[in-house]
């Protein structure tokens, strides 16, 4: 079996999905993506084909190690997540040529369904009340929410207070029984990141995400052992090598983003190198249907799994979301706050081709959005 083509395809609302065909007429989907980028890895997608067309596509971990090694200049965002969107398309074709789910070839399962988590808007705590309300009746057991937007240098006791409001309101809805993550989106410094964690301390968050910026992982090591709260990064983070100093800076929660982090091959390592530590995995997934997918097949594999993100709904997918380009939307079906392990082929979903090249006509322009203080200076994203 040789690979015989490479395709790719912007689609909205902020996504770039690729097409791996093979001569036995097997394709596999991946979804390579840095939001706000997607062009730009895009490029680096296509600059891979001259290593792909013609070599087979079962040698996954040889060609994973050509692309991310072989060249001098590694690494780095827009490469990584290249190698994962190629890495997740490898897979899917070994899974479908043997006619098994991509967790069974990783090992088999360690569960039987998966925990999810939902995203919660909103800016007052009547808007997070009304919001969590709807996630809980929907059947989920956990979400995530910002508490704070623009982050002021040092928090005045205002915007403490602010924060705190908006995560009681959640936390009154949810009861003691459900659970509450909350991200900071690295938008803090580390004076304001402990303070305002200090004072979310008594709403017992399930985790603090990304306290700090990824640049700034040197002072993580302070920040966890300031707190009870266990402290959650990653999305950020690309290789086992990135992992290892915040795993001994002592987080909690490792968070790699499957379609950042070199594919299922890295993150299934990223996961191992964290149970090393003591450490959960919940893998970072605000994206379109194949990153679920990708995600959901370590999920099962991983005995250090602690909760999936998934972005149905979420305020960026106005206009078009992840069952969109699917044949058979179903296979996302949330049950009690789980998903069922799927049990199809490869990554176990059946892209709607016919959607996804549609969309790619049109295509998407997406750019994260620039943030200012009141006075003007540049804010942290």
């Amino acid at each position: 079996m040789k690979i015989i083509s490479l395709e790719t395809f912007l689609v909205a609302p902020r996504w770039l999905f690729c097409r791996i065909e093979t001569d036995t007429g097997i394709v596999g989907w991946g979804e390579p993506v840095v939001e706000g980028r997607a062009a730009t890895v895009r490029a680096a997608v296509h600059e891979f084909e001259s290593l792909l067309i013609g070599r087979d596509p079962l040698r996954i971990e040889d060609l994973w190690q050509v692309m991310t090694k072989g060249t001098f200049y590694r690494g780095g965002p827009v490469l990584s997540s290249a190698v994962a969107g190629i890495d997740q398309a490898l897979w899917d074709i070994a899974g479908k040529y043997r006619n098994a789910p991509v967790h069974e070839l990783l090992g088999g399962p360690v569960r039987d369904r998966i925990r999810m988590y939902g995203w919660v808007g909103g800016d007052s705590p009547s808007e997070v009340t009304d919001a969590v309300q709807r996630q809980v009746d929907a059947g989920l057991t956990a979400i995530k929410m910002n508490v704070a937007g623009q982050v002021a240098p040092l928090a005045s006791a205002q915007d403490v207070a602010d924060a705190v409001a908006r995560a009681e309101a959640a936390r009154a809805v949810l009861g003691p029984d459900r659970d509450l993550a909350i991200d900071f989106h690295g938008r803090a410094t580390k004076a304001t990141a402990r303070r305002l964690i200090q004072a979310l301390e008594p709403v017992v968050p399930m985790f603090v995400e990304e306290p700090l910026v990824p640049e700034h992982g040197h002072l993580l090591g302070d920040l966890c052992r300031s707190t009870a709260v266990p402290i959650a990064t990653g999305e950020r983070l690309y290789s086992r090598t990135d992992f290892l100093p915040v795993l001994q800076a002592g987080i909690a929660v490792a968070q790699p983003d499957l379609s950042h982090a070199g594919g299922i091959s890295e993150s299934r390592r990223i996961a191992t190198l964290a149970e090393t530590f003591g450490v959960l995995v919940a893998p970072h997934c605000p994206l379109g249907p194949i990153a679920l997918a990708a995600c959901l097949q370590v999920d099962l594999a991983t005995p250090n799994f602690l909760i999936q993100e998934q972005s149905l709904g979420i305020h960026y997918n106005v206009g078009r979301d992840l069952l969109d380009y699917l044949v058979d939307p179903d296979v996302f079906t949330f049950r009690d706050g789980h998903l069922l392990p799927p049990t199809g082929p490869g990554l176990g979903i059946t892209v709607d081709e016919d959607a996804v090249r549609r969309a790619d006509e049109i295509g998407h322009d997406w750019q994260s959005p620039v943030w200012r203080h009141a006075d003007g200076a540049y804010a942290e994203w």
